[in-house]
């Protein structure tokens, strides 16, 4: 698995992790699904993205 595979792959969970918790904890988890979008959004600009930066560290190769 390469970079892009597993940044989309924890950018999904991280999705569906923030409307899980919206829907069965509490409402105000939603602006966590806004951040996450807020960053994907961010990260097509600048092409820098955090989650980039430590799957790098972590061994994951591009």
């Amino acid at each position: 698995m390469n970079v892009n595979q597993a940044l989309r792959l924890v950018a999904g969970i991280m999705i569906l992790v923030s409307l899980l918790l919206t829907y069965y904890v509490h409402g105000n988890w939603v602006f966590f699904t806004i951040f996450i979008a807020a960053n994907l959004i961010q990260s097509a600009f600048t092409q820098w993205c955090p989650m980039m930066t430590i799957l790098r560290k972590l061994g994951l190769q591009d």
